[in-house]
């Protein structure tokens, strides 16, 4: 696999740099996810970052461990305990887990990648892929500086494939960038977007694009 590792260290810090603007007053403003203000996006952030330190730390261990004790409804709690902290104390817990994480992904050798982990039942080249969409997705979900706009093509591309399974049965979706790039999953009707890259990406992942997109989208499924 191609080393993103310097990509998931700049989708990081864009994420640090984004928070470390925010007074109480953004911190308790909504997000761009509903029911959620910036602090729990930046809990989120924070708690999967130290969920995921755990992860690698125990792959390379030969160790598999859950994601987070007391699986989702811990995971929820955590979110909503830790949703109202000063900000400052929201960008200390940020920063310090953040950084953990990128380090934790620096111990991991070239022949490390396939120990298996127990986040989506995968391993560590699926984990840093998530990581990479954790912190850039998730940047956006702050609605503050940071775009889907900023998404490179590698990401897009990236992205678009995970969320395969959203394209309902029966659809055929073909994605027609301004760039040139064409990208499809599906089969039946035949539903064509037009738009940018980003703004397409960002439609399929649920996120407000910047931008128009031409043609009939059709209704989503969940995220896989």
């Amino acid at each position: 696999m191609r080393d993103i590792r310097p990509e998931v260290k700049a989708a990081a810090q864009r994420v640090n740099d984004t928070v470390a603007t925010v007074d109480e007053a953004a911190v308790r403003a909504p997000s761009g996810l509903p029911g959620w203000s910036r602090g729990h996006v930046i809990t989120h952030i924070a708690n999967f970052s130290e969920a995921m330190t755990r992860q690698v730390e125990e792959a390379l261990q030969g160790r598999l461990v859950e994601v987070y004790d007391g699986g989702r409804p811990a995971r929820d709690a955590g979110i909503e305990a830790g949703a109202g902290r000063p900000a400052a104390e929201l960008q200390e817990h940020l920063l310090q887990a953040t950084t953990a994480l990128i380090a934790a992904w620096e111990r991991v050798g070239p022949d490390d990648w396939e120990r298996p982990v127990m986040h989506r039942n995968s391993n560590l080249a699926a984990a840093i892929y998530a990581t990479w969409r954790e912190f850039a997705v998730h940047a956006v979900d702050l609605a503050l500086e940071p775009t889907p706009d900023g998404w490179s093509k590698e990401f897009c591309l990236h992205l678009l494939d995970f969320l395969r399974p959203r394209t309902p049965d029966g659809i055929h979706l073909i994605v027609q960038a301004t760039d040139g790039t064409t990208w499809e999953t599906g089969a039946g009707e035949d539903r064509i977007l037009t738009g940018t890259l980003t703004d397409l990406t960002a439609w399929y992942a649920g996120r407000t694009p910047t931008g128009p997109i031409t043609g009939q989208p059709p209704e989503l499924l969940p995220w896989p």
